[in-house]
């Protein structure tokens, strides 16, 4: 009876096991930030974010989208937004850190989600769920890009983005950063297609156009990427040569804010502080 009792149990534990996690429910109102995966929500308790000010060499980009983030936390129309381009210009950067002022003025108003590739799936789950939420959200996600297979994934974006019956609700927005101004990977033999020469570009490109709010990011200048060093030096009191910076900056090919801010975080760590 003992044997039988344990092979019990241990039938149980593996059935345990082998079942799907159970979506717990999201307390929607309580964190500033979340994280979607194909799980559900995990809510995030302080949100990583520069200020606004440390986020130079893109001042209209950054106007732009501190407005429509400040529209949407007000319950205003907002439009959905691509920001596209160079690496390390701040694009992911700036997403956060616009949330997290309109949050300073009121945190109840709206919350940050940030989506993983791999959950786009769920999507559709996760307007259901906010639909029935008394809070604004910007929905995020970073670093977006589909292969030229793929067809599903930017048909499924469209629906999203425009009158498909999987829509977002009116009280969630898009935000989709991608290097690709397209988003979908395009080659050139696509313009060079004797039958349908631009049908293959201006589908892609139909994606991007979805988007009411699209901003390009490129590359810094050397002035704004001394800019960017010289902001982020002045708020963590740390001395720095403009020489040094600079070659910092030649040795790993590039110019941008993320190349600045590793050199912000040599300089810390030379100073023993925390960056």
């Amino acid at each position: 009876m003992k044997d039988q009792s344990e092979l019990l149990e241990r039938i149980a534990d593996a059935l345990e096991r082998m079942a799907p996690p159970r979506h717990r429910r999201t307390d929607w109102l309580g964190f500033p930030a979340y994280v979607w995966t194909e799980n559900g929500a995990q809510g995030v308790a302080k949100m990583d974010a520069p200020e606004l000010a440390l986020l130079q060499g893109i001042d209209r980009q950054k106007a732009a989208v501190v407005a429509n983030v400040t529209r949407l936390a007000q319950g205003s129309a907002a439009h959905d937004m691509l920001l596209w381009g160079a690496r390390g210009m701040g694009k992911s950067a700036l997403v956060r850190a616009a949330v997290l002022s309109s949050q300073a003025r009121d945190q109840a108003s709206i919350a940050l989600v940030q989506i993983g590739t791999d959950a786009l799936p769920t999507l559709s789950q996760l307007f259901t769920e906010l639909a029935r939420v008394e809070r604004n959200f910007l929905v995020f996600i970073d670093d977006l890009g589909f292969g030229s297979e793929d067809t599903a994934g930017p048909r499924h974006l469209r629906s999203w983005l425009e009158g498909g019956v999987q829509a977002r609700p009116a009280n969630v927005r898009l935000a989709v950063t991608s290097n690709r101004r397209a988003i979908v990977e395009r080659h050139s033999s696509e313009q060079d297609d004797p039958l349908n020469p631009r049908d293959a570009v201006d589908d892609n490109l139909a994606l991007a156009d979805r988007f009411g709010l699209s901003l390009g990011f490129h590359a810094c200048t050397q002035d704004d990427f001394l800019a960017i060093i010289k902001g982020y030096a002045e708020e963590l009191g740390l001395e720095w040569d403009e020489a040094e910076a600079l070659n910092w900056s030649k040795r790993r090919g590039a110019r941008s804010g993320r190349i600045a801010r590793h050199f912000i975080t040599e300089l810390a760590g030379r100073a023993g502080k925390q960056f």
